[in-house]
C-alpha cells in the first residue's frame, strides 16, 4: 500500500485482537513495524510471526498508563527501524459491567489511565518524533461507545468519547506540520478482550443482534481500515471518525 513501504510503524496492543491484526497487514504492506503490548510475549510472538513471514518486526513490552514506558516505547521504533512516520494505538481496557452509582473509583481510574491517559501519552509522544521525522499518520482505535452509549459502561464510554476529541484537536493542532491524526470506531469486534468482556449465554446473542449485519466483526476488517488511513491513499483525510460497526451507530 502507498507510503507504507520500510517506513517505522508502531502499534501498541499489538499482541492480540485488533492490533495484532493491524501489525500483520502493516507489515505486509512492507512496513517495518514495533509491536508494543503490556505483555511481551505476545508482542514478541506477533513480532516472531512478521518475521517468519519475511517482514521485518520488533516485539517491546510497553504500559501506555506510564510516561516512562510510553517514551521508552516510542524511541525503541525510532532506534531500530529510523524515524517514526506511522502509529496505530489500539491498546485498551475494557469496562466493568456495573451501573454508574456500583462503579468503584479505582475502576474508573484504571479504564481512564489506560484508555485516557494512554491514549494522550502515545500521541503525544508520536507526535513529538513524526515532528522530527517531516510528519506522519496517527490512528486511534477507539470505539463506537465513543458516539453511542450503552448500559453498565460509563467509565469505557467517557473514555472512548474522551479519545475522540483528543483525536480532533490533536489533527487541528499539526495538519499544517504534516501530521495526520484519525479515529477508527469499530463495533463489536471479536477478539479476546470482547470475549472476556461477554461472556456466553443470552447477552452475546443480544450484542450480536444489536448490529444490522448481525453479526460481530473481525479484527482484520478494523485492521484494513487503519491500514488505509496510515498510507498515503488517506493523504487528505485528517481529524475523521470512522465508524466500522456493522451499522450499529446507523440504529
Amino acid at each position: 500500500m502507498a507510503g507504507l513501504t520500510d517506513k517505522s510503524v508502531l502499534v501498541t496492543g499489538g499482541g492480540s485482537g485488533i492490533g495484532r491484526a493491524t501489525a500483520l497487514l502493516l507489515a505486509g504492506a512492507g512496513a517495518k513495524v514495533t509491536v508494543a503490548d503490556v505483555n511481551h510475549a505476545a508482542a514478541q510472538a506477533v513480532a516472531d510471526e512478521i518475521l517468519a513471514g519475511g517482514g521485518v518486526a520488533q516485539g517491546i513490552v510497553a504500559d501506555v498508563a506510564s510516561e516512562a514506558d510510553v517514551r521508552a516505547m516510542v524511541d525503541a521504533a525510532v532506534r531500530s527501524f529510523g524515524p517514526l512516520h506511522g502509529a496505530a494505538n489500539v491498546a485498551g481496557v475494557p469496562w466493568k459491567g456495573v451501573p454508574t452509582h456500583e462503579l468503584a473509583l479505582e475502576d474508573w481510574d484504571r479504564c481512564q489511565a489506560v484508555n485516557a491517559r494512554g491514549l494522550f501519552l502515545c500521541n503525544k509522544y508520536e507526535i513529538a518524533a513524526m515532528l522530527e521525522a517531516g510528519g506522519g499518520s496517527i490512528v486511534n482505535v477507539l470505539s463506537s461507545a465513543a458516539v453511542a452509549a450503552f448500559e453498565n459502561g460509563v467509565e469505557y464510554c467517557a473514555s472512548k468519547a474522551g479519545g475522540l476529541g483528543l483525536t480532533r484537536g490533536a489533527a487541528v493542532e499539526y495538519g499544517g506540520k504534516g501530521i495526520r491524526i484519525n479515529a477508527v470506531l469499530p463495533g463489536a469486534t471479536l477478539t479476546p478482550m470482547l470475549e472476556g468482556a461477554m461472556g456466553d449465554g443470552e447477552y452475546r446473542e443480544w450484542a450480536m443482534n444489536q448490529h444490522p449485519l448481525k453479526r460481530f466483526g473481525q479484527p482484520g476488517e478494523i485492521g484494513n481500515a487503519v491500514r488505509w488511513l496510515l498510507s498515503d491513499e488517506a493523504s487528505f483525510v485528517t481529524g475523521a471518525a470512522f465508524t466500522i460497526d456493522g451499522g450499529l451507530t446507523a440504529v
